[in-house]
């Protein structure tokens, strides 16, 4: 544990933001695994399921959570999985 403040506020900081990323990557992972459920099932809103993990995808992207090529790929078979 660090005794100097500005080193205990940063470990506070990156808990905070750690808690913050893993929430948004959950966030993603759910909304690809409920398109590939939906798709799976023939369901109607797929679509839509489609949509939303495919932002999410890009969301996680901007945020800096998954690495570029991950999120071409990811959105890549998503759409092939659409098809």
């Amino acid at each position: 544990m660090p005794i100097i403040k500005s080193a205990i506020e940063r470990v506070k900081t990156n808990e905070k933001a750690q808690r913050r990323n893993a929430a948004q990557l959950s966030t993603m992972r759910t909304a690809v695994k409920k398109f590939e459920k939906a798709q799976e099932a023939g369901s109607d809103d797929a679509k839509d399921l489609y949509i939303q993990a495919i932002s999410a995808v890009d969301h996680a992207k901007s945020k800096g959570l998954i690495k570029a090529n991950k999120a071409a790929r990811d959105k890549s078979r998503l759409t092939k999985l659409a098809k």
